[in-house]
């Protein structure tokens, strides 16, 4: 293994490779070892590499910064997938600059080809938190993978989403693999690798530098059939990767939300702009062409037309409930709109809340979770 990758970080380390150079290389002499051991003559004539670059090459010295990477990877049992390993995702590989070679724990298959980034602010509402979850939720469990960013807010929300459907997410961090951020997302980070994997394209150790979340950012798009932003300011990094998105050719989705929220503004923005709106998971499933023929954890055939996240019969007045609850609502409100007394309204909530048909939030608020 080590001999394996030993080039390939040797070749990332150097300053003035970028991604795109990087592939270029790469297309031209198949393996890093084949670069090092190229003329300056030869590496000049390779189209985007110059004489400065060539003799950097040439002049490479931190062999011992690439050994005691090498001796990290395996003291934190890191999988090292490079550009020409089989289990690299394939879909990263139609993006102009794939990373070289990425960090993984956790497993990646086959089946995250079919798979949808749900991105958003780090500081949500209760409504982007509930939809963001319930949406994860649903797609997951139709077989298709959520992938974001592991980040506060809307990233930890898709992520929770699609462990609770039982299916498979992906969490890209804008850090070392080592490194979890933030903190308080340790639990879920193992969980994340328990259901998936955690990727990232830094050095072990990497801290959380601002300027490696737009790297981060193309990853998350170039590895997804579509991005859904789920809540998003006007400055917001969710942006910037639908606007990857778009550049790669991948599909872009945006919940819509009040025109009173700033938490808003950039996903109503997107709408304008032409990204599809979504009220439930069909409005994606839609659009794309996803295979779910495969569907896991449901005992009933789901199609494109008809997917939806089956449900258990309602009585009339757990669905005069239910219909109140697209968003949080407290209880004073359900008893009044329903015309139910305290007793009985209270006795429904907490049987529906056993039922996992809907879920409390914070200051005794409601909200569906089917």
């Amino acid at each position: 293994m080590a001999h394996e990758i030993k080039y390939w970080l040797a070749l990332g380390r150097i300053k003035g490779i970028g991604k795109l150079a990087y592939k270029t290389l790469i297309d031209e002499f198949r393996e890093p070892r084949l670069v090092f051991e190229s003329s300056v003559k030869r590496l000049e004539q390779t189209q985007g590499v110059g004489k400065k670059l060539s003799q950097a090459i040439k002049g490479f010295n931190e062999w011992k910064w690439v050994e005691n990477e090498i001796n990290l990877i395996k003291k934190h049992d890191v999988k090292f997938l490079t550009l020409r390993h089989a289990d690299f995702p394939k879909s990263l590989l139609s993006i102009p600059d794939p990373p070289p070679y990425l960090y993984v724990k956790g497993t990646i298959c086959k089946e995250d080809e079919n798979a949808i980034a749900v991105v958003g602010t780090r500081l949500p509402t209760l409504y982007g938190i509930a939809v963001a979850e319930k949406l994860s939720r649903e797609l997951a469990a139709l077989g298709i993978t959520i992938i974001s960013g592991m980040a506060r807010g809307i990233d930890s929300a898709a992520h929770r989403g699609a462990i609770a459907g039982k299916g498979r997410t992906i969490a890209v961090l804008g850090s070392g693999i080592d490194v979890i951020y933030p903190s308080e997302n340790k639990k879920l980070y193992e969980q994340i690798i328990s259901n998936g994997a955690v990727v990232s394209e830094f050095p072990i150790g990497a801290p959380p530098l601002a300027t490696n979340f737009p790297q981060r950012n193309r990853i998350i798009s170039g590895l997804v059939k579509g991005v859904l932003v789920a809540e998003a300011s006007l400055k917001s990094g969710s942006l910037i990767t639908a606007r990857l998105a778009l550049d790669y050719g991948r599909d872009v989705f945006a919940l819509p939300g009040s025109v009173t929220s700033s938490k808003s503004k950039g996903t109503n923005k997107l709408i304008k702009d032409g990204a599809k709106l979504v009220e439930d998971i069909r409005d994606i499933l839609e659009e794309l062409s996803i295979n779910i023929s495969g569907v896991r954890n449901q005992k009933t055939e789901v199609t494109t037309d008809t997917a939806r996240k089956i449900r258990p019969r309602l009585s009339p007045e757990e669905e005069k409930i239910m219909n109140l609850l697209d968003e949080p609502c407290f209880i004073d409100s359900i008893i009044q709109n329903t015309g139910l007394s305290a007793q009985k309204t209270s006795s429904l909530l907490l049987d529906m809340e056993l039922k996992g048909l809907i879920e409390q939030q914070a200051g005794k608020q409601f909200i569906r979770r089917i």
